[in-house]
């Protein structure tokens, strides 16, 4: 119960912390209240829409009720499990744009531009092109984590790919390479037809030293001694026992859990700590704030030949594909069906993407409900950079309650306006050429959904999170009021404790937010160890015109 660095959460920056540092000779535990990744549900590809809704996996949260889209709900899965969230996730893979982290550099985070960053991602990955092109100057080829594409083998993917190039934009061979902005092929946390978590990547391995060890239990508080961090106290069963740490405690458990610890641990803002009885440690009105996601809606087409997945949602099909997949690794099991992709600019003025697309041979909701009965295909679309911000305070100084979380969504103007242009700028798209033989009608929003204030209501009823929360213990300058953690992860005000994990963004990336996470634990365990990669200076691409033209 007691190693050099006590790490909280087995996530993906916690699994990947967890490596490194136990690579470098270093003794680690690592604290992790969820079970075990064993089973097709989490293992399968194609079985992505069944881990984030069962008890067992996830911790279950939902949001408290958004005024701003009609007092709803939204579900806010995390991981409760080995590889955390990584475990649950739809296995996306996008590192985000360069300018991403060139902000991060300018907000106070010093360190943390895409040069910067750049070496880490190429240390990271295992990338395996499939034939398909990409940037091999720009990715790596013996990290940990395996990155491969889908086999594209419905026609409807290449008709996405050329629906966008119809309609005037970029297209990219790999949009985690030089260019992000444009329509190509998707990448994926997959690796021999089966999930690539944190878990199988990092942790796995990691535990096979005899340095490192996991140790289950539910994180209640950090402990001190005077200033200092050392140790962790854990609830396992009716017992509360200590983790002691001799040289630091990372916290790694999500942007929920991790300001949460911290809260129930006496650091955060003093007026929310005294209301729950919390003897204040540190001050830091940032530890919650800034709370930011991704929101997305679907945009579904009925189809006119049958080439969609549609089928394989009937029980006998799913029974075959799942049999196939656990004989062979292969088939449709072996995918999480996500195979191209684009990112786009909104208008003319923006410099980089800030509108995703995922594209899925299906009309399917996140839960894995079908919203039509017959052939369908959709995108998922939204603005990539949401100026709305949220919180998450603590219910009560209970450890075993969930915590309020409220993103406050779509309380910005500029959302509703990037909203639009998303649905908009899609709809283009699939009344393109190359997409009309396969087009029969719009499912959703429909046919009546085309003023603003009827695109506004559909979103205001239909828009859901892509399960991206970060930015709850932003990084930033150490003299920054609101900053959580200084830019070598070192929580403000208080020895010995770092938070490593998606709540430490300063502002969301583009895309997924698994490879980020990945990369703040990559990144992290060298500030850690008093090491760094040297920077590496490629230039991204830029649209030429981005100040003229939109596309």
């Amino acid at each position: 119960m007691e190693a050099d660095f006590v790490i909280v959460g087995a996530g993906s920056a916690g699994c990947t912390l967890a490596y490194r540092l136990s690579e470098a000779g270093q003794s680690v535990i690592v604290i992790e209240y969820g079970g075990s990744d064993a089973g097709p549900f989490i293992q399968m590809p194609a079985a992505l829409s069944y881990p984030m809704g069962m008890a067992r996996y996830d911790w279950g949260y939902r949001t408290e009720p958004e005024p701003h889209l009609g007092g709803r709900r939204l579900a806010c899965p995390r991981g409760k499990v080995i590889g955390g969230s990584s475990s649950i996730n739809g296995m996306v893979y996008v590192r985000g744009h360069a300018r991403d982290y060139d902000h991060w550099a300018k907000a106070g985070a010093a360190g943390w531009s895409y040069a910067d960053v750049l070496p880490y991602f190429k240390r990271m990955e295992s990338w395996h092109d499939g034939g398909h092109g990409g940037d091999p100057d720009w990715r790596g080829r013996d990290g940990p984590l395996h990155i491969t594409r889908g086999p594209r083998s419905n026609p409807l993917h290449q008709a996405f790919v050329a629906a966008g190039a119809e309609a005037g934009y970029a297209l990219t061979d790999d949009y985690n390479g030089q260019q992000q902005e444009g329509f190509g092929p998707m990448e994926q946390t997959v690796w021999q037809g089966r999930r690539w978590s944190a878990a199988n990547a990092y942790l796995r391995p990691a535990l096979q030293r005899p340095n490192c060890h996991l140790i289950r239990g539910l994180a209640l508080r950090v402990v001190f001694e005077h200033d200092r961090a050392t140790g962790v106290e854990i609830a396992q069963g009716r017992a509360v026992r200590q983790v002691r740490a001799r040289r630091e405690v990372i916290l790694a458990a999500s942007a929920i859990n991790s300001p949460k610890l911290l809260m129930l641990s006496g650091i955060g803002p003093a007026e929310e700590l005294e209301k729950h009885g919390i003897s204040v440690r540190a001050d830091r009105p940032g530890v919650g704030a800034n709370l930011q996601d991704h929101l997305e809606v679907y945009v579904q087409m009925a189809a006119q030949l049958p080439v969609t997945l549609y089928p394989y949602w009937q029980l006998i099909r799913r029974t075959i594909v799942g049999a196939q997949w656990v004989f062979t690794r292969r088939g449709l099991g072996a995918s999480n069906q996500f195979e191209s992709a684009a990112f786009i600019r909104s208008r003319a003025g923006v410099d980089y993407p800030d509108i995703q697309f995922h594209f899925l041979p299906l009309a399917v909701r996140y839960d894995g409900t079908l919203p039509f009965r017959g052939h369908g295909f959709q995108v998922h679309t939204g603005p990539m950079r949401s100026k709305s911000r949220g919180r998450v305070r603590l219910r009560s100084a209970d450890p075993a309650k969930a915590p309020e979380i409220r993103f406050d969504y779509m309380s910005h103007p500029d959302d509703w306006t990037e909203f639009r242009a998303a649905i908009r700028l899609t709809r283009e798209i699939f009344s393109t050429d190359a997409l009309k033989p396969f087009v029969n009608h719009e499912i959703s929003p429909g046919a009546r959904a085309f003023s603003d204030d009827a695109l506004d209501d559909f979103i205001r009823a239909h828009a859901e999170s892509a399960y991206h929360p970060c930015g709850t213990c932003r990084m930033g300058a150490g003299d920054d009021p609101m900053a959580v953690v200084d830019p070598e992860t070192r929580v403000i005000g208080v020895d010995g404790l770092r938070v490593a994990d998606s709540s430490i963004f300063p502002r969301i990336t583009n895309g997924n937010l698994n490879a980020p996470s990945i990369l703040v634990g990559e990144k992290a365990s060298d500030h850690i160890l008093g090491r760094a990669l040297p920077p590496d200076p490629s230039e991204p691409w830029i649209h030429p015109d981005w100040r003229e033209k939109q596309r």
